[in-house]
């Protein structure tokens, strides 16, 4: 089958069986693990990327004390390949879970 895109950044090569970058075709990590672990990983305050709507205690921001931004980029081009919001101590989240015989199986049909 070769490639099926996954995300509008995200792209499984059934074949070698890895994740790969759709921007840049960039290998990220081996499509049996999670996307995420082969991506470069930066955490942000969320207040850096959410103005206060209000100057009051509840101001509709993220606090973050409670709240974390988590993005991942790929490490060769430096896409943006996903983000997520999570509690802070919160373990990365694993969203896709990809079954590779499936695919090559869909393909054949």
């Amino acid at each position: 089958m070769g490639r099926v895109n996954m995300t509008d950044a995200l792209v499984v090569d059934t074949e070698a069986e890895t994740w790969r970058c759709r921007g840049c075709d960039g290998e990220l990590v081996d499509a049996s693990e999670n996307y995420k672990e082969g991506c470069l990983v930066a955490e942000r305050d969320p207040t850096e990327v959410h103005d206060p709507v209000v100057d009051s205690e509840y101001n509709f921001a993220p606090d973050p004390e409670w709240c974390r931004i988590v993005e991942f980029y790929c490490p060769h081009c430096g896409r943006m390949i996903e983000n997520e919001y999570l509690p802070p101590g919160h373990p990365i989240t694993d969203d896709i879970e990809v079954d590779l015989d499936s695919l090559d199986a869909e393909a054949t049909e």
